[in-house]
């Protein structure tokens, strides 16, 4: 028996508040959802300038990437909208700050839990090249900070470190040029958009379905409201 991808109320509020979008705006929705995609994934450690984090995530949704994971140590990152483009609307972002502890060991459980080989990206010499990234393997990028790339420690608990090789004097992308080169390359094979496991489940897709319904209905908990009135 298949199981039921949303409960009848989830189901049934979806259809309630779909009464204030237009059908154009669904279609879109739709559309994105389609292609939406969890298999591959962005981490951003400590992070000094917002504009840059929030430029990754305006590319990670340009790519379909659903989730981006934020480590602050000595940064808090708040999103820019003015950069986004309303990008941060439609992903999700999860931040990883224990004072206590380490923000990078909380968040890479976490990403390893859900099955993500984690990559750091550094260009020290045991570093494969982008080219010899397996698109088939569920990825996990990690991307240091503006002025030192990433941490000792994200280098010792990755699973692997990979690099974009280079030709010019420079030695490194600004991180979202580098997030798109590294997205591009994964997402563009087709042997990879043949992989069921790459597309979001039926159950994934209703419940962003749910909050970005929720997200851009106007007053939109003022509708929801009215709607469990109406079903008690």
């Amino acid at each position: 028996m298949e199981e039921n991808p949303l409960n009848t109320v989830d189901q049934n509020l979806i259809n309630y508040l779909g009464q204030y979008i237009t059908q154009h705006k669904k279609e879109v929705m739709e559309r994105v959802l389609s292609h939406r995609t969890r298999f591959f994934t962005v981490v951003l450690e400590d992070i000094f300038k917002p504009h840059n984090a929030s430029a990754v995530l305006r590319t990670c949704d340009c790519f379909g990437i659903q989730d981006v994971h934020v480590i602050e140590k000595t940064k808090e990152y708040k999103v820019n909208p003015f950069v986004t483009r309303g990008a941060s609307q439609w992903v999700d972002l999860y931040k990883y700050h224990n004072p206590d502890g380490s923000g990078v060991q909380e968040c890479f459980s976490a990403l390893r839990r859900k099955g993500y080989k984690i990559l750091a990206t550094s260009p020290v010499d045991n570093s494969i090249s982008i080219s010899d990234l397996n698109p088939n393997e569920k990825i996990a990028l990690v991307f240091g900070n503006e002025h030192e790339g990433v941490s000792k420690e994200v280098i010792q608990q990755a699973d692997g470190l990979v690099h974009i090789p280079m030709f010019g004097f420079t030695e490194s992308f600004n991180i979202s040029v580098a997030a798109s080169l590294f997205l591009q390359h994964l997402i563009q094979s087709d042997e990879v958009k043949k992989n069921p496991a790459y597309y979001l489940t039926e159950k994934e897709k209703n419940d962003l379905r749910l909050q970005w319904y929720k997200s851009v209905v106007k007053n939109s908990a003022i509708h929801e409201k009215a709607f469990f009135q109406g079903n008690k």
